[in-house]
């Protein structure tokens, strides 16, 4: 059967929320899942470079769009020699998908494997130098993409998030149990009911308004000092405007992600702020994956010392290019 490409309308100006390079030639390209859903991409590739690159596709964070941290670290990657993606995962931001504002720990995994797809059959690629970046909450859909794919050969995590984890237990797990679990699922469901009888989605809300209130938690305030200012705002991020839909993330909640992350063979660097609130993550996400793994020596856990959750969404004096660059370097080639 001939896969389809549906036609995105694109915008062709730059309006990330990073400068753009004058090193590397960038544009938009598409690509399509197994669900049949047309992904939008940015590419960037070195200028006047004529050899087959290796190749690294970007995502994250977890409700945020291409023009923003993704991007970034598309660039960078891009300026240090390698051919990059940053896409928009199905059901956001340019991408398609129907109805919008949606997630799934299935397709979201997919997009990441589509986006190998895509980079393999490129002629200016090799092949088997394939490596993919997840920030934030696409740390944890990178590593459930390298457990099930084995094209790629080396992958970063950077601020991870469980999607999972804190899905079905709330944050910091402060709603681990199952009663609570019940409670949320059946609130959920309530708002299934009443949303198909009216055939309109209700939006969970984004960050908080800047400034963020006093009395909010510091990962709050992180947040809204990310998403809702100049600094990282975009017209088309879900944590910048209305959020996911209410019910858009439910099937998180039991779904896990990360259940055979210790049968990864290929190589992992996961990156994480030391006072980052979501440092937890990382650090048992790596535990597990470690635990009777014969394959370890490929392995690392990086924390960077005072970095908070968001600095490695855009802090270019904080996110360790130069290490991220070696790590491929030595597992791409």
């Amino acid at each position: 059967m001939m896969m389809k490409t549906e036609k995105l309308i694109l915008c062709e100006e730059w309006d990330k929320t990073f400068p753009k390079s004058n090193k590397v030639d960038h544009s938009k390209v598409t690509f399509t899942n197994r669900y049949g859903i047309t992904l939008a991409a940015d590419l960037y590739i070195p200028l006047n470079a004529k050899e087959k690159f290796a190749a690294i596709a970007v995502c994250g964070p977890f409700g945020a769009v291409k023009e923003q941290s993704s991007g970034l670290y598309a660039q960078a990657m891009a300026e240090r020699g390698f051919l990059t993606i940053a896409f928009d995962p199905s059901f956001t931001g340019e991408s398609g998908g129907n109805p919008r504002y949606m997630a799934s720990p299935d397709i979201n995994t997919e997009d990441f494997q589509a986006a190998v797809d895509f980079l393999s059959v490129q002629d200016n690629v090799d092949p088997d130098k394939i490596g993919i970046i997840g920030i934030c909450g696409w740390g944890g859909m990178a590593l459930n993409a390298a457990a099930l794919d084995t094209r790629i050969k080396a992958t970063v995590t950077s601020t991870m998030y469980d999607m999972s984890r804190v899905n079905a237990n709330g944050y910091f797990d402060e709603s681990d149990s199952a009663d609570a679990r019940y409670a949320m699922k059946k609130t959920l469901n309530n708002v299934r009911t009443k949303e198909y009888k009216t055939g309109i989605y209700s939006r969970a809300g984004g960050c908080l308004p800047y400034p963020a209130p006093e009395d909010a938690p510091f990962f709050v305030k992180d947040y809204s000092a990310y998403y809702k200012t100049e600094r990282g705002y975009h017209i088309r991020s879900l944590n910048s405007n209305e959020g996911w839909n209410t019910i858009g993330t439910m099937s998180f909640i039991n779904q896990p992600i990360l259940q055979y992350s210790n049968e990864i063979r290929s190589a992992v660097l996961m990156i994480h702020g030391e006072k980052a609130h979501s440092c937890y993550f990382s650090k048992d996400a790596f535990a597990d994956m470690v635990k009777d793994n014969p394959y370890t020596d490929n392995k690392e856990l990086f924390i960077i010392p005072g970095a908070v959750h968001t600095d490695l969404y855009d802090r270019m004096d904080v996110i360790p290019f130069a290490k991220i660059e070696k790590f491929f370097r030595e597992n791409l080639e």
